[in-house]
């Protein structure tokens, strides 16, 4: 059985839906990726592309939505609380007039979830509208945010975004590209900003890459994206990657290609690459499916062990899974099946399913696990809980052996970047030993990705550090300078909040 799970007094979550609120972390124990951005410029129905772009990007965010639109002369803006197909309808979308938009997917980390931090943020200033959305976090917002107060600068939201945008009005510069580009320069962090007015539709990328951007084109029309898998939801061709520290400039001249910063390091998130991307997503031209795929060989060849099946945890690690099974040839089975419906509608359950609240998400396939000797893939382990819940599920539906692989490294330390974390103390790896993990986790053996093996079942061709990826969740080495005591590690947030 399971062992009880310890909630805070009262009910499993705040809001009406369970990832509403500050709890949701505690029923399913996976990391969160906050938002997803993507743009159109010079398109009749960009609105309407808007729409089918955020269901791509849903993943990514599911706790509220927003488009902006601009007919060349005013915006038209909605915004709501929940998914994309609750947020929009047709009727709704028929008033967001115009040519070019941003939009936006979000998930909160910190703070409240209110409609007031969903985005994009509109704002009026001395130029005329601003509309601005970005996926990521902005490192160093709380100090600039505090100078921004004592200097007079009112804030209506807790988001980091906001703070962009006062930047952006206290300029002393006139032209929207200046300013942009000179607030970009006091950032620390990684982000993938759109902004938009009535005249122009502007797009950066942080200066170490950390958090996917894609250009693409649709016809005459820019599309701009947090994944290439929303390209194909629309039809759109990917023309490349947004490359770090560039500024793109769209307005009636066509498409500028700029700067706001030299290339830093580049530091692309390897997350994404285990977790968080779509499989059918590309990141700097290497497709996600197939590297978690090697993922999942090069684990085969590190930790093999004698089994009669191999299953994922659906679903981001099913291709790992795949690779894992045809590297042992030991047959790949569905000993793991996911309810796709238990998102946003279940009801408060009892205190009984609360205690085995992963049971309204995954289900064991008893003829398929029985009696087996069970090779079950995970991405990753946060705190354990749920690995613990799994294991067990497999075990009551008669697992003989269950097998823990995980096709990343130990996840020792926070993410400042974008990332849903919890402190550093919450996270079982950094408390304890692989052997300790696997008692706590009742697996009868536990072995994770190594780093190298990670680097090179990416596959990313890069003479630079880490592979030209981001590694500090696993190794502790940031490529930004970061809040250096637990306080302020807490304290940071998503720029979405």
């Amino acid at each position: 059985m399971f062992d009880a799970i310890k909630y805070p007094a009262g009910t499993l979550w705040t809001g009406d839906f369970y990832n509403e609120g500050i709890n949701r972390e505690n029923l399913f124990d996976k990391l969160k990726e906050e938002c997803g951005v993507f743009g159109v410029y010079g398109h009749p129905e960009a609105s309407h592309l808007c729409y089918y772009g955020l269901h791509a990007l849903q993943h990514r965010g599911q706790e509220s939505g927003g488009i902006c639109t601009s007919d060349g002369s005013q915006f038209h803006y909605h915004r709501g609380m929940g998914l994309v197909k609750e947020v929009f309808d047709n009727d709704r979308l028929a008033t967001l007039q115009g040519q070019f938009a941003i939009s936006h997917v979000r998930y909160s980390t910190a703070g409240e979830s209110k409609l007031a931090n969903a985005q994009p943020l509109v704002f009026k200033y001395r130029e005329g509208d601003l509309a601005v959305a970005t996926n990521g976090n902005i490192v160093n917002a709380p100090e600039i945010r505090k100078r921004l107060e004592r200097q007079g600068s009112i804030f209506q939201t807790s988001s980091d975004t906001e703070v962009v945008a006062h930047l952006i009005a206290r300029s002393q510069h006139d032209d929207i590209v200046e300013a942009v580009r000179e607030a970009l320069a006091e950032l620390n962090g990684a982000y993938a900003f759109l902004f938009m007015t009535n005249g122009k539709l502007i797009a950066a990328r942080d200066p170490h890459g950390l958090r996917p951007f894609v250009l693409g084109k649709l016809g005459e029309a820019w599309i701009f994206a947090s994944e290439t898998c929303a390209f194909d939801a629309v039809g759109a061709e990917y023309v490349r990657d947004i490359e770090p520290g560039e500024l793109l400039v769209l307005d009636p001249d066509g498409m500028r290609e700029d700067r706001f910063s030299p290339s830093l390091k580049r530091a692309v998130c390897a997350m994404e690459y285990i977790y968080f991307s779509r499989p059918d997503s590309d990141i700097d031209a290497v497709n996600v499916h197939s590297a978690r795929k090697r993922m999942g060989r090069r684990l085969a060849m590190e930790s093999f062990v004698d089994a009669d099946i191999v299953t994922g945890v659906p679903d981001s690690s099913i291709s790992a899974a795949i690779g894992y099974a045809e590297q042992t040839g030991i047959p790949y089975e569905l000993g793991l099946i996911k309810n796709r419906y238990t998102g946003r509608t279940f009801i408060q359950p009892s205190q009984e399913l609360r205690e085995q609240g992963v049971k309204m998400k995954l289900s064991a396939v008893r003829k398929v696990v029985e009696g087996k000797r069970v090779v079950m893939i995970d991405d990753s382990i946060v705190r354990g809980t749920t690995s613990l819940r799994i294991v067990n599920l497999l075990r009551e539906a008669g697992a003989k052996e269950v097998h823990v692989r995980i096709s990343s490294p130990p996840f020792k330390n926070p993410c400042f970047y974008g990332i849903d974390t919890p402190d550093r103390k919450e996270l079982i790896a950094s408390q304890k030993s692989i052997e300790e993990i696997r008692l706590a986790i009742n697996a009868d053996s536990l072995h994770f990705l190594s780093k190298d093996g990670l680097i090179d079942s990416i596959g990313r061709l890069s003479d630079e550090a880490h592979g030209g990826h981001c590694t500090a969740c696993f190794d502790n080495i940031y490529p930004t300078q970061v809040p250096d005591d637990e306080a302020a590690a807490a304290a940071a947030s998503c720029a979405c909040d």
